[in-house]
């Protein structure tokens, strides 16, 4: 997330962000980073359950942000935007953003957290993991026809998945989060990007065939 935003920032990209709005940024994101390294779970499943509703209308602040701890009520409503971002099926143009600036800042965030996971070394192998988090939010939801239930296995996700992000992620960081990704490119504009590489190469073991993964 620091990093992508500081790309932006060296390639002297507009609008501009403030410094409170990066803070904030960085702030929510570091937020979710700590959540996940203490394994935090939610009472009565793993928490998975809310993967199709986390980023709905009304989503729930992180710890300590409140007016009591400094944060304005502007503030307040700048990360819940930014938290709206988050999430497969989230729909940025319904986002009721203040400005651009906060807009970038949420869609950086969104980008990181979808290019973070899917980029990362154990991905793959913890695909069979993540199938069992979409079962219990389908059962949680009852909704049939989200994403999240249209995968009928382990097996049936880890098929679909390279076809998952050519189709839907990738389309969606490109037009609907603005292409922020590049600003992660090594140099800027044309230079290897990392993020993309992990991705390809994760993508690439997947349709090799995992078979292994899911115990056939």
């Amino acid at each position: 997330m620091a990093r992508l935003l500081h790309g932006r920032h060296q390639a002297k990209a507009e609008p501009a962000l403030t410094q409170r709005t990066f803070q904030l940024a960085c702030w929510r994101f570091s937020c979710t980073i700590r959540a996940i390294s203490r394994n935090a779970v939610i009472p009565q499943g793993t928490g998975a359950k809310y993967t199709v509703t986390m980023s709905a209308a009304a989503p729930s602040l992180p710890p300590n942000c409140s007016p009591k701890k400094g944060f304005s009520a502007e503030d307040i409503q700048a990360v819940q935007n930014m938290i709206r971002c988050t999430g497969v099926n989230t729909t940025p143009r319904t986002i009721p953003f203040h400005s651009e600036q906060e807009k970038i800042a949420g869609f950086a965030l969104a980008t990181a957290d979808l290019l973070g996971q899917m980029a990362a070394d154990d991905y793959v192998e913890e695909l069979p993991t993540l199938y069992d988090e979409f079962a219990e939010a389908a059962r949680f939801t009852k909704d049939k026809s989200h994403f999240v239930a249209s995968f009928k296995s382990a097996s049936d996700l880890i098929e679909k998945t390279p076809t998952f992000w050519e189709k839907f992620v990738r389309p969606k960081l490109e037009r609907e989060f603005l292409g922020l990704y590049r600003f992660l490119s090594n140099p800027f504009p044309d230079g290897s990007n990392y993020y993309l590489e992990r991705i390809a190469a994760n993508m690439e073991r997947l349709k090799e065939g995992q078979s292994h993964l899911v115990g056939a």
